[in-house]
């Protein structure tokens, strides 16, 4: 007598709380995007010229010339593309790593991407002659790549990486980049002059040509570090699982390592170094998503661009008609959560 498999049983309470579940997550999505919107449309309106809600929608929409005009399209559209890709990328960038190295300190600036741009950066002013602000993301795209790679060889060593190897690295890697930096600046008054405007990580002089250029870098990151949700959940499992899985653990690591590259370098490139972001958003995005990668990642480019945006326009308004850095209100507002979120994990300890 045949015996027939019986179907597998699948519990109609697990299924009505996962779709509960996808339907808050989209939901929430949503509200950030929702959100974004209208900090972009302060980033638009608010700056140290006063201009009226109704000045600036005749100036965005018909652009009749004028003050206006120049304010509005030339400077502050700009500089709030500006704002929403480099936080998008940095966000995304944090949460990449963190998931890439399974460690929760990870960062563009504590594994010395930041320092990789910079010092790439330094060099071109000082021996190339490197004046235009569009032209420094080719190298800071070259001196991140470097640095990423650096300090994934050093952290690995015969073995996988581990998180108390690669953050270590990555302090090595941040230390000597540091002084190579300071070595040239002082002894170069052509490369202090350039890269003190640039390294204070600031949206205020960018302009839509830089922004134009950074957009296809921006953009095959996004879009490869978006599509990697499925391959990082199948990392967070561990090697051995992973591969049995079919994960080509390699190919995914190499993936990452150019698509953090792409993302971090472009952003540096058009802001400078702003820290805390790819560090701070992850964090708060996986309190409301869990540890599903697939909805971190999209999370994080979301609320990465709001915290710069928000971060920005607080620096208009705090210190009006003067402005404050965007580098250093995200500092403000990162370091302490940056503080909270050791002492909950206890990660002094690695």
């Amino acid at each position: 007598m045949t015996m027939l498999a019986a179907d597998p049983v699948t519990d109609p309470a697990e299924e009505n709380a996962a779709a509960r579940r996808r339907s808050a997550l989209v939901a929430g999505l949503v509200v950030c995007l929702a959100a974004l919107g209208v900090v972009m449309l302060l980033s638009i309106g608010v700056g140290a010229r006063n201009l009226s809600p109704a000045t600036v929608w005749d100036a965005l929409v018909h652009g009749r010339g004028g003050e206006a005009e120049l304010i509005v399209r030339h400077l502050r559209v700009p500089r709030t593309a500006a704002g929403l890709l480099v936080g998008a990328a940095l966000g995304l960038a944090g949460a990449l790593m963190q998931a890439l190295t399974r460690n929760p300190l990870a960062d563009p600036g504590l594994l010395g991407v930041n320092a990789g741009a910079a010092c790439a950066v330094v060099c071109a002013i000082a021996f190339l002659r490197i004046t235009q602000p569009g032209a420094y993301v080719w190298f800071a795209l070259l001196g991140a790549g470097v640095a990423t790679v650096a300090v994934y060889l050093l952290g690995s060593g015969r073995g996988a990486a581990s998180p108390v190897r690669l953050v270590l690295a990555g302090t090595a890697i941040t230390a000597v980049l540091t002084g190579v930096i300071s070595a040239v600046v002082l002894t170069n008054s052509i490369a202090f002059n350039g890269f003190r405007s640039w390294t204070v990580g600031s949206l205020q002089n960018v302009t839509a040509s830089v922004v134009v250029q950074v957009v296809p870098f921006l953009a095959v990151g996004i879009v490869c570090a978006l599509a990697s949700g499925s391959a990082l959940n199948a990392m967070a499992l561990g090697d051995q699982l992973a591969t049995a899985l079919g994960a080509r653990m390699a190919r995914i690591r190499f993936l990452g390592i150019v698509t953090t590259t792409l993302l971090c370098g472009a952003a540096t490139a058009v802001a400078g170094p702003i820290t805390f972001v790819g560090l701070v958003v992850p964090h708060t995005v996986r309190a409301f998503t869990g540890p599903d990668n697939r909805w971190i990642l999209p999370y994080s480019m979301v609320v990465g661009a709001i915290l710069v945006l928000t971060s920005d326009v607080i620096g208009r308004v705090v210190l009006w008609p003067s402005e404050l850095e965007v580098s250093v209100v995200t500092a403000v507002i990162g370091a302490p959560v940056f503080i909270q979120i050791v002492r909950r994990r206890r990660l002094a300890q690695l």
